[in-house]
């Protein structure tokens, strides 16, 4: 859609620029629609804005006058179209003050075809940075709108959205002169990856001992697959979390994209024009609430397990979470997906995260079982605190044991990170040639029907899984899980099928089921 403007028999101007309104991680293209009529000096905005896009008659008013153009003593109307979405932001600074110079004649348009604009004016008329950029620019894409105008900071972040010509304006008489052809573009460098090193500044290799932990951590990253670490402090419960995501297979180019959308809606990139290729890590303390954890707010706002999409949620002293606030992690857990509902709409956040929880055996923390002051029902209430419908969904339960004085001296750590890597990365092909035609991208996401047929262990792996459903108390949600490590164990093995090694090692991962049921 591009701006114009229409003369009417009653001495009114209308122009129309498009622009866009950010609707939970994503963008919704917006028409701006400005309307100077003779009368008294009026300057009304209409269409659900905010208090933001309210005040932006004051900055819109003082950046033309700064700029060099008169503004007109006329009354002005604007109208953000669709009126039933909620407008949030300085972003429409920058639309409404070339929807007016249009109306007034300045921009003539005579250049730019389809074009969209966003952008926070400053009083001097300097165009300032905003937030969800690339959303915008995919928006862009799928509506059809070849060019975007954007401020200089969010070019190289808008230039990451393929087949879209971005125009960078530092100052509001420099975007005039873009849209009306006086002034040429200017080159704006590619988005730069993040810092590709950091993923290798955290090692396995540093981690002393811990072997079972570790080939646990692996199998978890092969296959998506939730883990809870259990052991006294010291034992690398944090250490071996935060190096998850080093053996985790990096992000494809469309998933760059989904995650920097995301991060660029909350403003959380780490630089402008830095996009997020290293998987996310989020790490809340235990005081947080539902609201920050799930998302939340009016309009709603996404949380942390959406700023962990498609990376690492961790969360420490797992026990230490008010009970309610664990309990809202079982549908993101089993869907990906957060759905919330208030009266002003339903939001739809992606949720596709790996959850590390770590939790000590005993409320105390003693250094030891074997010197726990805590008394048996002490610990079973503290570990009880995790509901067994939140342990049902965490595929892997890791005990840590107590690190001795000879695990400390060797000096030797193990593998380092990017030999697990490869393994990880090797299962994770094999996967991907199993759920070629679906949407499925790992284990961990195999729907029921999936399970039955690519997880069908011999007649022996059978009897162990039915004699670990007596033992331990499993469910048929912990049944199909077990089935789900296997096949990952499998892939690790670069075996074809499950075998009854592979269902044995599976279910030694869910001793915490017998430990619920004592």
């Amino acid at each position: 859609m591009t701006a114009f403007r229409r003369a009417t028999t009653i001495d009114a101007v209308l122009a129309r620029v498009l622009s866009a309104a950010l609707v939970g991680v994503e963008a919704a293209l917006v028409r701006v629609e400005v309307d100077v009529t003779s009368g008294l000096p009026a300057f009304t905005t209409v269409g659900l804005p905010d208090s933001a896009v309210r005040e932006s008659r004051e900055r819109v008013r003082t950046a033309i006058r700064n700029a060099g153009f008169a503004f007109p003593l006329d009354r002005i109307t604007v109208n953000l179209a669709p009126a039933d979405i909620r407008k949030e932001g300085a972003s429409f600074d920058l639309p409404i003050a070339l929807g007016i110079l249009t109306a007034t004649g300045v921009v003539k348009n005579s250049v730019v075809g389809p074009y969209a604009v966003v952008g926070e004016l400053a009083l001097d008329g300097q165009i300032q940075p905003v937030r969800g950029t690339l959303a915008v620019g995919l928006a862009c894409r799928r509506q059809g709108i070849d060019t975007l105008v954007v401020p200089v900071e969010n070019a190289a972040e808008a230039l990451a959205v393929d087949r879209l010509h971005v125009l960078a304006a530092p100052t509001l008489s420099d975007a005039v002169g873009l849209l009306n052809g006086d002034c040429p573009a200017m080159a704006v460098p590619l988005a730069r990856p993040v810092r590709a090193a950091a993923a290798d500044d955290l090692d396995l290799a540093d981690v002393r001992g811990q072997a079972h932990a570790k080939r646990a951590l692996e199998i978890a990253a092969a296959g998506g697959h939730n883990v809870l670490l259990v052991g006294s402090p010291g034992t690398g419960k944090t250490m071996l979390a935060r190096r998850l995501a080093a053996i985790l297979p990096p992000l494809s180019s469309d998933e760059v994209l989904e995650v920097s959308a995301i991060w660029s809606v909350v403003g959380l990139l780490p630089r402008h024009g830095e996009l997020m290729t290293l998987r996310p890590f989020r790490a809340p303390h235990h005081t947080i609430s539902v609201s920050g954890l799930i998302g939340g707010g009016s309009p709603p706002h996404p949380g942390e397990v959406t700023l962990a999409h498609l990376g690492v949620l961790f969360l420490d002293e797992l026990p230490e979470f008010q009970q309610h606030i664990l309990e809202s992690l079982r549908q993101p857990l089993e869907d990906g997906r957060v759905t919330i509902a208030r009266a002003s709409g339903v939001s739809d956040f992606p949720a596709r995260f790996q959850l590390v929880a770590a939790a000590n055996p005993c409320r105390r923390g003693c250094a030891s079982l074997e010197r726990c002051l805590c008394t048996p029902a002490e610990r079973h209430r503290y570990l009880g605190r995790i509901s067994r419908p939140l342990l049902d969904r965490i595929d892997l339960h890791v005990e840590l044991p107590a690190l001795g004085p000879a695990d400390l001296e060797s000096g030797v750590g193990g593998e380092h990170s990017a030999v697990p890597r490869k393994r990880v990365a090797d299962a994770r092909e094999r996967q991907r040639e199993r759920f070629r035609a679906s949407g499925t991208r790992v284990n961990a996401s195999m729907t029921p029907r999936q399970v039955r047929r690519h997880c069908q262990p011999p007649p022996e792996a059978q009897r162990l899984l039915a004699a670990a459903m007596s033992r331990l108390g499993l469910s048929a949600r912990g049944h199909d899980r077990v089935l789900k490590v296997a096949l990952t164990i499998a892939d690790l093995a670069s075996s074809d099928g499950i075998r009854p090694e592979h269902c044995a090692e599976a279910i030694q991962y869910r001793g915490l089921d017998r430990a619920w049921r004592a």
